[in-house]
């Protein structure tokens, strides 16, 4: 597909492996081991992000007139919305009420990851707009109903409202390093009550007898792995979810992003009984997976939560992103942030109503976020990085 007018060219490819690795993250850069070339070839060559879950690769690659690769996309067609984590169901449903078809459509994102990043990955920032209007003439010329970019940065957000597609905020709940030097120095920032809770947690979580590691790339096993996996499979099945994440995508993940991984592991007695997934980024550790066999006091707090902020404090990351959903967060010091998603719907009928729930939909999200920040558990006397007010901009045009 060629954009005349700007001399770009758009391919759309239905295997990563498609696009040479090398170019490919030096459009996607080093900070989010998420949208590495490493990363997604480990959920297509596992069986994860494939035919068998409904993820079709259909990743984007932009070339300007000299052929050089100058950003792509993550993008998958999809014929449901599972595993996305910004529901559009409802939006669905009335189309195809209406005699319409929302499926397939095109998904701009991490598959089974709400993590936050870029998502119009491009070698220079004025590749953006380009890239943005060739997913649109690509929708198009397929003939499917709509494109999704979700959990973008807020640029990518501006950008693609400033081209028309519909804007819409999400939350979730992260913890910001403030300089600290220790847990305890996080603990200084809260105020008393609220210190003594997270001091009982973590004293109880630790009596139960259990040890804790946090193991990286290389030392993580079969073993372990094979013990994850069985986690997360019993946590899937609890919440009545689909297992999207292969047994062989776990050892691909450590083999090929290396130190990148982190597992949190407890043990009983040398037996792995709970466990969490992170990956770490240049400036973010990054909360994904958790599961438990048995019933532990305080174990997910603490596996989760409280030795994400150990990690992140001695090795001097920034911040700790601990995934979708969990008011219960804010009293751990992870405060709402504001997430982003754009979207372009072909049918103009659907857009409008669309526009015109997300446009009541923005102002009241930004006044949830605004009243959650009132409940942060740091004292009011300190900085606390807690959510700030963002003002909406003005709708585009």
């Amino acid at each position: 597909m060629t954009d005349a007018a700007a001399s770009y060219t758009l391919s759309l490819h239905p295997a990563i492996g498609q696009i040479d690795a090398a170019e490919w993250d030096a459009c996607a850069g080093p900070d989010n081991p998420f949208v590495s070339h490493a990363f997604l070839l480990a959920l297509e060559d596992s069986g994860s992000a494939g035919a068998r879950t409904g993820w079709l690769p259909q990743h984007a690659a932009l070339r300007d007139g000299a052929g050089a690769l100058i950003g792509v996309a993550p993008m998958y067609a999809k014929s449901h919305s599972y595993g996305e984590y910004v529901f559009d169901h409802g939006w669905a449903n009335a189309f195809e009420r209406a005699g319409g078809d929302y499926y397939p459509k095109l998904q701009v994102a991490v598959p089974f990851s709400p993590v936050p990043g870029p998502r119009l990955l491009v070698r220079a920032p004025a590749a953006a707009p380009a890239l943005a209007q060739a997913l649109v003439q690509a929708c198009t010329e397929l003939k499917l109903s709509s494109v999704h970019v979700t959990f973008c940065t807020e640029a990518e957000w501006g950008t693609l409202g400033e081209a028309g597609w519909l804007q819409r905020i999400g939350m979730q709940f992260h913890w910001e390093n403030a300089g600290y030097g220790s847990f305890d120095d996080f603990l200084g920032a809260l105020s008393s009550r609220k210190r003594k809770v997270l001091r009982r947690e973590r004293r109880d979580a630790n009596a139960a007898g259990l040890t804790f590691r946090a193991l990286r790339g290389s030392e993580i096993t079969s073993r372990h792995w094979d013990a994850f996996h069985r986690f997360y499979r019993a946590t899937v099945d609890r919440k009545w979810g689909s297992a999207y994440l292969t047994r062989g995508f776990f050892t691909l993940l450590s083999e090929r992003l290396g130190d990148r991984v982190v597992l949190m592991v407890a043990e009983d007695r040398g037996k792995p009984v709970a466990g969490a997934l992170n990956l770490a980024g240049s400036e973010t550790l990054y909360g994904r997976n958790w599961g438990c066999e048995g019933e532990y006091p305080f174990l997910h707090f603490e596996l989760c939560y409280y030795r994400a902020i150990d990690f992140a404090i001695e090795h001097g990351l920034k911040r700790v992103e601990a995934g979708a959903q969990g008011q219960h967060k804010i009293q751990r010091g992870y405060l709402p942030r504001a997430t982003y998603s754009a979207h372009w719907i072909a049918h103009r009928g659907l857009s409008r109503a669309v526009g015109a729930f997300l446009d009541e939909e923005r102002p009241a999200m930004l006044a949830e976020m605004a009243a959650l920040a009132e409940e942060s558990p740091f004292r009011k006397d300190e900085p606390t990085g807690a959510a700030t007010e963002r003002r909406e901009p003005p709708p585009p045009g």
